[in-house]
């Protein structure tokens, strides 16, 4: 069974695109004859869209290229002249940093959202998904079904027809209290002066569906653009075809016959027997082993999730669990270092006899007049660490997982943590259909775990919580709390780097780097998309303006869903 939807196109569209990309009907294919400026604004644009990359390049942008001298090109039969060469270079110089100057735009179309986490797991990659905020998940594809993934193996089991009638329900639930949530909003949150109705119209529906994406399954379908290097493709490749989901091992197989029409030679290791394939044996072996070890250490810990009830249980839950208390020391010892002729340890030793204004000094001169929060101060700040415990709903850590340069592992999706229930949907009565919604899910997974355990968790609803480790030093932190605690944020998140902050300052005592942290804000907007929308409005005015000189660019609304 081929779980994917193939796209048609006219016999003119496909002779366009078989200039551009890799294939014309898998949902995995690479960008290639673009200039990356191109490719760039095509992803950008992809995660706030609901069609494929190959129909919003034939939509938006084939019109404003000039492709008359591709006409030659076929992209859909691989690049035999690009293999040869880098076969040469990669076998002659035997070097695997060659690997790392070769880099490839990928499409990762119709991937299921446990999916998309293993395929964002690799640091040194670029990554757009496709976003819950902007996308609507309320209708249909043209095959008539919901955006799930549709696993072949539960489809042709006796589970088949339950695991799509409670799929299908679930996201009949969603559909019904998105339009009831964004109704009521639209009654509480009146359009303001000076505000189209446009502006008021996408900030109320950004703000519903933001309320109502805890209803929708692990299941449901994501695009994913991902650019990277030869090296990390097959560190990536390597992992999946160890994965225990079917999906990430059958997916693997369609990335690299992709990948291997772009750059062929630097990835032939990876489903080698005695190369990529014992790789991959280690890797699943290793972790099949820790797995049967702790369980046997200690059982009473191995619990899973579903055998422990599911129900309401609260916010976002976040502990400092390890930090260095002499950690601002450190920082400031290593903030001196570079400006000295002296051992690290002098350094440090001079340090210790600060008082607390000329530390001060010091770090706050570091830091300087930040003017937004992309101005960040130096390494120095990688000095010293902080790792969290948390457990917030899915939804919010498929937000945070994103933070790529910190180390963050997971534990299994389940249903045990429990759930809250949004107030926008409190406030608009479907507090009683959202958490019935919730409890179909609990039933499905725990029905489909003893036959399908790895499957198990598409059935999830983004709803209930899960359980992870964030490990970061204090650059990063800064990064990820000032970024994440913005009003035009998800509540979910924002409470998480709002907690992250309080307790670098009052558990790890760092006021210090806390009060560098300047761009944490803690105001709540009604509308959180509300002001952003309004920006991106003046701009397409302005566009608009300058159109009738330039007599060039694109149609300002043609962003617009």
């Amino acid at each position: 069974m081929f779980p994917y939807v193939q796209e048609t196109f006219t016999p003119e569209e496909e002779d366009i695109l078989r200039r551009y990309v890799t294939n014309l009907d898998q949902p995995v294919y690479a960008l290639v004859n673009l200039p990356e400026v191109v490719k760039g604004a095509l992803f950008a644009r992809y995660s706030r869209s609901h069609k494929s990359l190959r129909r919003l390049f034939l939509d938006e942008f084939v019109g404003e290229l000039d492709i008359t001298g591709d006409a030659s090109v076929d992209a859909t039969v691989g690049v035999e002249r690009a293999e040869a060469l880098y076969e040469k270079v990669f076998f002659e110089y035997g070097d695997d940093s060659v690997a790392q100057l070769g880099g490839v735009h990928l499409a990762c179309e119709q991937a299921s959202n446990v999916l998309t986490k293993i395929l964002e797991w690799g640091r040194l990659m670029a990554y757009l998904e496709q976003s819950t905020r902007y996308i609507a998940y309320n209708e249909r594809m043209t095959t008539g079904h919901y955006r799930y993934y549709r696993d072949p193996t539960i489809l042709e089991s006796p589970m088949g027809a339950r695991y799509v009638g409670e799929l299908d329900r679930m996201f009949d639930t969603y559909g019904e209290l998105l339009e009831l949530t964004q109704a009521d909003l639209a009654q509480r949150f009146p359009k303001a002066d000076g505000d189209s109705d446009f502006v008021h119209r996408q900030a109320i529906r950004a703000k519903a569906l933001d309320a109502v994406r805890g209803l929708l399954p692990a299941a449901a379908l994501s695009n994913v653009g991902i650019y990277g290097t030869g090296q990390s493709y097959e560190m990536l490749l390597l992992r999946m075809r160890s994965h225990p989901l079917p999906e990430a091992r059958h997916y693997a197989d369609l990335m690299l016959d992709e990948l291997r029409k772009v750059i062929p030679s630097f990835l032939q290791r990876v489903d080698r027997a005695d190369r990529g394939g014992v790789w991959s044996d280690y890797l699943a072996t290793t972790r099949n082993a820790t797995s049967r070890i702790v369980g046997e250490l200690f059982p009473e810990l191995a619990e899973t999730s579903l055998e422990r009830p599911a129900g309401p249980s609260g916010g976002a839950s976040v502990q400092l669990v390890d930090f260095d208390p002499d950690g601002e020391e450190k920082v400031i010892t290593a903030i001196c270092l570079p400006m000295t002729d002296r051992s690290e340890a002098e350094v440090a030793r001079r340090v210790a006899n600060l008082g607390a204004e000329e530390r001060r000094s010091i770090l706050m001169a570091y830091v300087g007049e930040r003017s937004n929060r992309r101005h960040r101060p130096g390494r120095a700040f990688e000095r010293t660490s902080y790792r969290f415990d948390l457990v917030t709903d899915y939804g919010a850590f498929r937000d945070l997982q994103r933070h790529r340069m910190l180390t963050i592992e997971w534990q299994p999706l389940g249903t045990g943590l429990g759930y809250a229930v949004p107030q926008e949907v409190e406030q608009a009565g479907g507090a009683e259909e959202y958490v019935a919604s919730l409890e179909r899910s609990h039933e499905l997974v725990g029905a489909l775990a003893e036959q399908f355990p790895a499957q198990a968790s598409y059935a999830v609803a983004l709803a209930y919580r899960i359980r992870y480790s964030m490990q970061m030093n204090a650059r990063e932190a800064m990064h990820l709390v000032e970024l994440r605690s913005g009003p035009q944020g998800h509540p979910g998140y924002r409470t998480v780097a709002h907690q992250m902050h309080q307790q670098i300052a009052d558990v790890a005592g760092h006021r210090l780097l806390a009060e560098a942290m300047s761009f944490v804000e803690y105001g709540a907007e009604d509308l959180e998309r509300l002001e952003g929308e309004r920006r991106a409005e003046e701009r397409r005015q302005m566009a608009a303006s300058r159109e009738p000189m330039a007599g060039v660019g694109p149609d300002p609304g043609g962003t617009r869903e």
